[in-house]
């Protein structure tokens, strides 16, 4: 995937200025990344500098007078006029032409995925956004009146007014998420973008918005047919345009996105495509047997791997390293081997179905929270009766039945999207029993919670099952999913799309009636209604697994692995983040109670303290 950073430095009277802007640009380039294939490409301007990383094709840096540019990606114009002009001067001049008559406006009209900065050295101006799903990224710092950004942010603390200082409060926010949310980084004062958004710089001013939202509509109409007929339509067009040739794979992981995608594959090009797929030698992680059954379903050439405890012990250190900020999804593991795999076989492209779940309803968790929903819709004369006989109910009679309802009563009394977070392991023990009081000061436990609700509360419809998608493709999919997918096969040096998020069906799938996508509590109702005739019906009836890894029952087993992850533990309480009192109750109750629970949290543990082995230069101070 290609990438951009640059800075633009303030116009007001002493503003520092870059000694060796030449050198400074190629530095923050190095620390982007990208795959073997990439270079970079970068323009200097007084004051100003911008930077492409890409294969060919994907980049876009241009300077034009005061004027300098940097687009990755792969971007295209709605409108026809600009669309024209972009066939007849490149796509870099016309939306300079565009920035010219219409100013941030023009996003509006900027579709597919994409990162662009345009910087106005002459009238101290900036532009900075990213593509609507958020497939790229892009950090940004502001250090007086300078601005610095970076597709990564290890880039922007590259750059010599940016200093590298962990954030206590975002290592708390990682600990709870497994990932730091946008728009926090791991850096203090340093930002991301989240989907759809851009920041616009004016002189001394900063402003950041939306120019896009998902169209949910709670009056669209019910025509089950017609809607059916363009669902199919737009999954061939959407693979259609990325390309079904012999360099293009699938991972395929039995479930009904990834089958999905790999069948309208085979539909498309007349033969099956290369599916690849990820086992475990574990009870209840395996989904192997269901990768199999659509493989033989669509004719696939199917490619396989089980997983090892080695390959876990093996991977850690290099996934750690990657990442520009710790990075909890343990899923990252099976993620890079399978796109290694592809590689390894002479594949350059994969296809991944990400973002299925989250745009028609297939999270379990949509029906799971309908079922307290319907508490808040009781009359509130019942509610405070059930309130008053339940909600209070002491142990000594909460037994059985009485107990259930008691917890019901509890938990439909948290407002969404706070109720999700229930079961959150640092939720339920608490900041101050898991960090050391160092890092205690000024520290914020309710800002993930804060977050998810500015998402949550932004959204286009009242209807419960549209809000937490909408929450879902940021936190789950923008900050989780796409981070884990993307940057795994970039490690694998192997390049991604994600046929599911293209914004058609974005927008075909936004105004559905709600109960298309979860309806009597089946999730995904329509998608897989639509797609019952194409799809094997063991996948369209199996439970949601994914490339879960069984770690938690691996440290037990595997003497290497669970040395390395104790010995990680050990080492954040030698730098003083995690209370020894909480590592050595999380071990024992992992030994104990319920290795796959608490393998979780020694898992977002361990990758923080690799991550922070793997960067010298974060710096950890109060």
């Amino acid at each position: 995937m290609s990438k951009i950073c640059g800075w633009l430095e303030g116009t007001r009277a002493g503003s520092p200025r870059m000694s060796d802007p030449s050198a400074g640009i190629r530095l923050m380039g190095d620390r982007l990344g990208g795959l073997s294939s990439s270079a970079l490409q970068y323009r200097l301007g007084a004051g100003c500098a911008t930077a492409v990383r890409a294969t060919p094709g994907e980049t876009e840096v241009c300077k034009d007078g005061g004027l300098l540019l940097a687009l990755a990606g792969r971007p295209t114009w709605s409108d026809a006029a600009l669309r024209e002009r972009a066939a007849h001067t490149g796509m870099a001049q016309s939306v300079l032409h565009a920035w010219r008559e219409r100013g941030h406006s023009l996003l509006e009209h900027l579709h597919g995925s994409f990162s662009i900065a345009l910087l106005d050295s002459d009238r101290g101006e900036a532009l900075l956004a990213i593509d609507r799903v958020g497939t790229h990224t892009l950090c940004y710092a502001r250090r007086g009146s300078t601005l610095v950004f970076g597709a990564t942010a290890d880039a922007v603390t590259a750059h010599p007014e940016v200093a590298a200082d962990v954030d206590p409060q975002s290592v708390y926010d990682y600990l709870y998420s497994h990932m730091v949310p946008a728009p926090a980084t791991i850096y203090r004062d340093v930002w991301k973008l989240l989907p759809a958004q851009y920041l616009h710089l004016s002189g001394t001013t900063a402003e950041t918005g939306f120019y896009w939202s998902m169209p949910y509509d709670e009056a669209a109409g019910d025509d089950y047919e017609r809607h059916a007929a363009r669902f199919r339509e737009l999954l061939e067009q959407s693979v259609r345009g990325i390309g079904t040739g012999e360099e293009v794979g699938a991972f395929l992981s039995g479930g009904t996105d990834s089958s999905t995608v790999a069948g309208v594959m085979a539909r498309v090009a007349g033969h099956g495509p290369h599916t690849y797929s990820i086992g475990f030698d574990a009870d209840g992680f395996d989904e192997m047997e269901y990768a199999r059954i659509a493989s033989s379903h669509f004719g696939c050439r199917p490619h396989e791997y089980y997983v090892t405890s080695a390959d876990v012990t093996e991977a850690i250190p290099r996934i750690a390293a990657l990442y520009d900020e710790p990075f909890g999804n343990a899923s990252a593991v099976p993620t890079f081997l399978c796109a290694r795999m592809a590689r390894d076989s002479g594949r350059t492209l994969m296809l991944a179905g990400d973002g299925g779940d989250e745009i028609f309803g297939g999270n379990a968790r949509y029906a799971d929270q309908e079922v307290f929903e319907r508490y808040g819709r009781l009359p509130g004369p019942l509610r405070g009766v059930l309130d008053g006989v339940f909600g209070n109910l002491p142990d000594a009679l909460a037994i059985g039945v009485f107990r259930r309802a008691r917890n019901y009563v509890n938990r439909a009394r948290i407002p969404l999207p706070d109720r999700m977070e229930v079961f959150n392991h640092v939720e339920r023990e608490g900041a101050s029993r898991i960090l050391q009081d160092r890092l205690l000061s000024g520290l914020n436990p309710h800002r993930p919670r804060e977050f998810a609700r500015e998402v949550y509360g932004r959204t286009r419809s009242t209807a419960m099952v549209d809000r937490m998608m909408h929450l879902d493709l940021k936190q789950t999919l923008a900050d989780s999913d796409l981070r884990k997918v993307s940057r795994m096969c970039e490690l694998a040096d192997i390049d991604v799309r994600y046929p599911l998020l293209d914004e058609r069906l974005m927008a075909f799938s936004a105004p559905l009636p709600a109960n298309y996508k979860v309806r009597d509590g089946q999730l995904r109702w329509f998608f897989k209604d639509a797609l019952k005739d194409f799809l094997p019906q063991a996948v369209l009836t199996k439970s949601k697994h994914g490339f879960g890894l069984p770690f938690g029952l691996w440290m037990q087993q595997d003497a290497q692995l669970g040395r390395l992850a104790k010995d990680s533990l050990d080492a954040l309480v030698e730098r003083r983040v995690v209370k020894p009192e909480f590592v050595q109750h999380l071990l024992e109750r992992h030994r104990s109670e319920h290795a796959s629970y608490y393998g979780v949290m020694i898992w977002v543990l361990m990758m923080l303290e690799q991550w922070l082995q793997s960067h010298p230069q974060a710096r950890l101070d109060t």
